[in-house]
Order: structure tokens, then C-alpha cells, then sequence
């Protein structure tokens, strides 16, 4: 009887290797990538910018208020890196595309604007909703459309990076909006990778779990919901920016050149059970 299978490939020395060339890690490395982050003024939104200009790319700050973002690009330049910035509203689509046309087709994109006003189901106002349906997920929708036109147009391909949430993976007490504008991030994301895909544009999320910054540390530091919240992160203890800050240049760069419409939890646990 014969058989179909090829031989035997004939054993190696001992010692010896039959690899003689290893592949090499993609680089994290952004040198000659431009990065465009939104709310770059405080909190994650500069742990944001300061990763990726790290990571050597030219990083703009987008932001409402410039006191802040051109303090954070001065500190971006005096650590070695290189920053501009420019003052515009993330909701005004109209004037984020005028102000948008007149600089260079950015190669990442990093949505990190939002908000949140906590509430009870039965307590949200119509002005609560609209306010943070309105950036949470409209802003990012439309931030993300007129960048990626200009990916789109530059031929280059890109990363479009969401800041998501766990919340936009599990349910949470007084966050009915914040969630529902999660959720629909995490299915904005989704569903922009497949259209953009043919384009070479990946799009990507990260969903935090509560990361002390200035405007977070009042609540963290409530002796009920710091206990409540804290019980749910299995490594024991709340975040810090710089726990965010390898996803998103993992995201920006070539070593995650094959992953698309996902989301990176970075939520210690939260959402294991």
C-alpha cells in the first residue's frame, strides 16, 4: 500500500536548528506618523498625546480650551517631542471641517472627547441625554468621518482609535446615557472597520475602567462608591494613565497591523465576570 504523504523530513543535527532567519517583532515605534487627539487637554487626553509623541510621532491637540492645550504641547516639546495644537469644538462638524481642512491628513486618530453626567434612569433630563449622546457618539462619528476621508484621499491608511469604556461592555449604576454612548461606540467601531477596511484604516477600541484624574479623584475618593467600584476590579486597585497609555500606541502602530473592530479592555478584571 502506498501513501499519499510526503517523506520524512530528515532530522536535524542535534543542537543543530532548522530556523535560520526568526521573524521580527512589528515595531512600536510612530517616528514619521502624524496623531490627531481630541479632549487633549487634561486627564487621559494628554496621557493620550504624550504616549503617541513618545512613540515619535507629531502629535496635534484638539481641544476647546487652549490655556490647556498649549501647555500640553510646551511639555510635549520640552520632553523631546513635537506638538501643535489647534482650539475647535469636536460638536461643531462645520467648523471642525474648516479647521480640519487646513493641516495634513493625520495617519492616527485618537477620539478621547466625552462626558458623562450620572444619573438614575428615572432622573435623566433631555438635556443630560443630548449632551452626552452628543459627544460620547456624535462627535466621534463625525470626527472620525472627516479624518478618514483624509486617510482615505492620502492613500496611506491610518488607525482610528475610540475611547470607549468597560461600561460599553457591561451595564452600570446611574449610567444609562454614558452606556447606551459606549455601547454605540463599541458598535461604531465595529462597523466602521468593515467599511474602511478596503481603505487600509483600522479602527479600534479602548475601554478604560475608572482612571484617577482630576476630574475623577472627588467621586474615587466617596467612601461608597470608591468601595462599591473598587470591588469590582479583580486587581484591586483604580487606574492611572499610564495603564491606558501602552494601548494606545499598541493600537497607533505596526504590531497591531492585523486587528481591527475590536475593542482593548483595560479595565483590571471588571468585565471578567
Amino acid at each position: 500500500m502506498t501513501s499519499d504523504l510526503p517523506p520524512a523530513a530528515e532530522e536535524p543535527a542535534t543542537g543543530a536548528s532548522s530556523i535560520s532567519v526568526l521573524p521580527r517583532t512589528p515595531s512600536l515605534r510612530l517616528d514619521g506618523k502624524r496623531a490627531l487627539v481630541t479632549g487633549a487637554g487634561r486627564g487621559l487626553g494628554v496621557a493620550c498625546a504624550a504616549s503617541l509623541a513618545q512613540a515619535g510621532a507629531h502629535v496635534t491637540l484638539l481641544a476647546r480650551t487652549a490655556g490647556e492645550i498649549s501647555g500640553v504641547a510646551r511639555a510635549i516639546e520640552r520632553d523631546g517631542g513635537s506638538a501643535d495644537w489647534l482650539v475647535g469644538d469636536v460638536t461643531d462638524k462645520a467648523g471642525l471641517d474648516r479647521l480640519l481642512s487646513g493641516v495634513p491628513a493625520p495617519d492616527i486618530l485618537v477620539n478621547n472627547a466625552g462626558t458623562n453626567r450620572p444619573a438614575s434612569f428615572l432622573d435623566v433630563t433631555v438635556d443630560d441625554f443630548d449632551a452626552v449622546i452628543g459627544l460620547n457618539l456624535k462627535a466621534s462619528f463625525f470626527v472620525s468621518q472627516t479624518v478618514a476621508r483624509s486617510m482615505a484621499a492620502a492613500g496611506r491608511g491610518g488607525s482610528i482609535i475610540h475611547m470607549s469604556s468597560q461600561m460599553g461592555h457591561v451595564g452600570g449604576t446611574a449610567r444609562t446615557v454614558y452606556c447606551a454612548s459606549k455601547h454605540a461606540v463599541e458598535g461604531l467601531t465595529k462597523a466602521m472597520a468593515i467599511d474602511l477596511g478596503p481603505c487600509g484604516i483600522r479602527v479600534n477600541s479602548i475601554g478604560p475602567t475608572f482612571i484617577e484624574t482630576e476630574l475623577t479623584r472627588p467621586f474615587l475618593q466617596e467612601p461608597s462608591f470608591h468601595a462599591a467600584a473598587l470591588g469590582k476590579i479583580k486587581l484591586g486597585r483604580f487606574g492611572v494613565v499610564e495603564d491606558i497609555m501602552g494601548a494606545v500606541v499598541f493600537l497607533a502602530s505596526e504590531a497591531s497591523r492585523m486587528m481591527t473592530g475590536t475593542s482593548v479592555v483595560v479595565d483590571g478584571g471588571w468585565t471578567a465576570e
